[in-house]
């Protein structure tokens, strides 16, 4: 599933906005399985490099190219924001929506719904508003919204920021389960002990552009650049 999407090929990809650069020039060759985590420093860029992948922040320059057409791609991607995005509707008709917009009936997108709501601990609350849910059910819901569809690529933009350690812990439980499934990760995170949990390899950003990148053993011990041993140790880089 996986290898017909990937690799993706991306060359001296940039984003402007109002004549400032806020990534790139960027160079990235993404394939394979697994998790891959993007760390930096807060105004790295992270956010931005993500959304420019999956195509919901225009690049100004540069090519982004995948194994399959464009538009294909990006059918078989989903995106997860820091800050959840619920429709104004129930917990079970949040996880029936994308569903239903690929065609799936009304009964088989309810089953499904309700086979999810019981994965991430809702289901005695399939029938409230997604809206008053807390932060952690929120972020829990906007995940299995995206993994509903078995996307082959996931993109996650801080997914556990302001989450406490069960939230946290539910979040990587399903994760690894949709890497077990065959779903690849992009995944930007501030948590080391996330990144480190998680990843298969990294991807450092400093400044809009990539600083270093590496398996994950490779980076955690011994990585290659001063900025990048000064971030694992908490100092402030810029």
């Amino acid at each position: 599933m996986v290898g017909a999407l990937l690799p993706l090929t991306v060359r001296g990809a940039q984003v402007r906005r109002r004549g400032k650069r806020l990534i790139g020039p960027i160079d990235l060759v993404l394939d394979g399985q697994g998790v891959t985590i993007v760390i930096g420093p807060n105004g790295a860029g992270k956010s931005t490099l993500l959304q420019m992948l999956h195509g919901i922040n225009r690049m100004s320059h540069g090519t982004l190219n995948w194994a399959v057409p464009a538009d294909e791609a990006r059918r078989r991607q989903a995106f997860v924001f820091q800050n959840p995005v619920m429709l104004r509707r129930s917990v079970q008709d949040n996880l029936a929506y994308p569903l239903r917009l690929n065609g799936a009936s009304r009964s088989a997108a309810r089953a499904a719904a309700q086979t999810w709501c019981t994965r991430i601990g809702l289901e005695t609350a399939q029938t409230r508003a997604a809206m008053v849910l807390s932060r952690g059910e929120k972020q829990k819901l906007a995940l299995a919204r995206a993994l509903i569809t078995t996307p082959d690529l996931l993109f996650l933009d801080e997914p556990s920021a302001s989450l406490d350690g069960g939230a946290t812990r539910d979040i990587e439980t399903l994760l690894k389960q949709a890497v077990a499934d065959g779903t690849r990760v992009i995944m930007a995170t501030h948590d080391m002990g996330q990144a480190r949990r998680l990843a298969r390899d990294v991807i450092f950003l400093r400044g809009g552009l990539i600083h270093e990148t590496g398996t994950a053993p490779d980076f955690f011990d011994a990585p290659r650049t001063p900025e990048a041993r000064a971030f694992l140790a908490g100092d402030i880089v810029e």
